[in-house]
């Protein structure tokens, strides 16, 4: 299965339908559903918006900034969790009194 594919047979899944009552619901044949869930046929995504629809989902998409594109440097969230974590005391340190994490 492509991508596509995993999403259209996780929302006719989860829905609870049959290859047959998503393609009447969609107005797509089942057999074509079917070709789209093993990955044999790559719908266009309205088509994929539609049939998700028609499942009872609404499909949403993001972007997600990948490792080494430009403006994102390989490390910067490393980075911002160390400095975020240096603003936190140590436990170990021995006049800590708050906040106090676990049992005491």
């Amino acid at each position: 299965m492509d991508r596509a594919g995993t999403l259209l047979h996780l929302a006719r899944n989860r829905a609870g339908l049959s290859l047959r009552r998503l393609a009447e619901r969609s107005g797509t044949s089942h057999a074509t559903i079917a070709a789209y869930e093993a990955g044999r046929v790559h719908p266009s995504l309205p088509v994929v918006e539609r049939i998700t629809r028609a499942a009872g989902f609404r499909l949403a998409i993001g972007l997600v900034p990948a490792v080494d594109e430009p403006g994102h440097r390989r490390g910067d969230e490393l980075v911002q969790v160390l400095e975020l974590a240096a603003l936190f005391p140590a436990r170990h340190t021995p006049d800590l009194r708050y906040p106090r994490f676990g049992p005491q």
